[in-house]
């Protein structure tokens, strides 16, 4: 008997999904709760889990599709499957148009070094053919060592790791004119795109944005970590980075500078004695930003051991709705993919995000006057200038700089 796989409660107020891509074809054999199918909501890709072992039947739906929470989208029979879908016995013609379309197909199951086929996403698969990457050459990061755009692009920085697969034959007959052929892709944006388009634009046409900068001398926070950070990970199993140290700088600052934690609610400002900050993380599908609750409250491991986790569960598609919710106040880290400056746009209902940017030795004149070479970095404040005064907003980045500048600021609450 076939039992029915639906789509799952999504969370509240989610009525629908996007199938993102199915992990499972007809005819595979599938584990109780092994995830068959990605589905993309507003914020993220949920996996579907099998309700039962048995093979898995008909696709109910295609990629792309929208669904509705308790849509009827596969089913499970009754079996053991072979683990794969079974090709069908090639005709002559079925076997030329194989032989045709060889290199897509590689890309399709790149066999790895054990002889697994290697699924790609549409996405990912456009990005290995972009790169000219083998993708069995790849190490994948994602759930059961799928690759993700993350692993793609990195090893698109390092060709070496990742060399092109030989062309066939009848590539290289191919005349050098093709080349020089220009081509172009429409791809529909996925669910979670559409809705950080949405959001984005929406602050720009809601608030009254404005950025204010500043810079940071990193010297003081570089060899506490250096001093600290061997210790620090045996004591508590996680590495010290940087985001702890300006986590608990912003928890500061905002206590100093409360209109920067708060919101503007029709006719109303809402000041919270809490700090819930959101943090950007890069997720395969997009950017996302989980909370960190009650930050104030949070010590340097708890915060990094928080943001680890965000980071790994971002990177598999296993973060929950209901850690994506809220928040106060947002950081977002530009300086992981080497950006010197940026004007960062709030996450509404907050008024402002902290921009952190890569750090690079510049020369300062120190206050003797004589010239060094310091590790520096540029700090970004995006506010809503309805609710923020530059003032404030100023305030709020030298209290950053001070706690940075001096970390003992951070223990005495100064």
């Amino acid at each position: 008997m076939a039992i029915d796989v639906n789509v799952p409660t999504l969370g509240e107020s989610i009525t629908e999904a996007t199938v993102g891509e199915w992990l499972k074809q007809p005819g595979d054999s599938v584990a109780a709760d092994e995830p068959i199918v990605s589905l993309e909501t507003d914020k993220v890709a949920v996996e579907v889990p099998a309700p039962a072992a048995g093979v898995l039947g008909e696709h109910k739906v295609a990629e792309g599709d929208n669904v509705e929470v308790g849509a009827l989208i596969a089913t499970i029979e009754e079996g053991s499957g072979t683990g794969a879908s079974k090709p069908a016995a090639k005709t002559e013609d079925t076997a030329a148009k194989d032989t045709d379309a060889k290199t897509e197909t590689k890309l399709e199951q790149q066999p790895d070094a054990n002889n697994a086929p290697v699924t790609l996403s549409p996405a990912v698969r456009r990005l290995v053919l972009e790169h000219g990457l083998d993708p069995s050459s790849i190490k994948g990061t994602g759930r059961d060592g799928r690759l993700t755009k993350e692993d793609v692009l990195e090893a698109a920085k390092n060709p070496k790791a990742a060399p092109a697969p030989a062309a066939d034959a009848k590539a290289d007959a191919a005349p050098a004119a093709a080349a020089d052929m220009r081509g172009e892709e429409r791809v529909r944006m996925t669910r979670l795109r559409q809705t950080i388009a949405k959001r984005l634009k929406s602050a720009q046409d809601t608030a009254a944005l404005l950025t204010t900068f500043n810079d940071v001398d990193m010297t003081a926070v570089i060899e506490a970590r250096t001093k600290y950070k061997e210790l620090f990970a045996k004591k508590h199993g996680v590495k010290l980075g940087f985001m702890g140290f300006f986590a608990k700088a912003a928890c500061l600052a905002l206590k100093d500078v409360p209109s920067v934690n708060g919101q503007i609610d029709g006719d109303e400002i809402v000041f919270h004695d809490y700090v819930d900050i959101s943090v950007a993380v890069s997720a395969p599908n997009g950017l996302v930003v989980p909370v960190i609750r009650n930050a104030e409250q949070m010590s340097f491991a708890d915060i990094e051991n928080t943001i680890g986790d965000f980071g790994r569960r971002a990177k598999d598609g296993s973060l929950k709705m209901e850690e994506m919710k809220g928040g106060t106040f947002t950081i977002s880290n530009g300086g992981v993919f080497g950006s010197l400056m940026s004007t960062p746009i709030i996450n509404p209902p907050q008024s402002a995000v902290l921009g952190l940017h890569r750090i690079e030795q510049r020369a300062m004149v120190m206050p003797d006057g004589s010239i060094e070479a310091r590790p520096m970095m540029y700090l970004a404040l995006s506010y809503d200038h309805r609710l923020i005064d530059g003032r404030e907003a100023v305030t709020f980045l030298v209290r950053i700089k001070e706690a940075i500048e001096d970390p003992t600021r951070l223990l005495i609450d100064l």
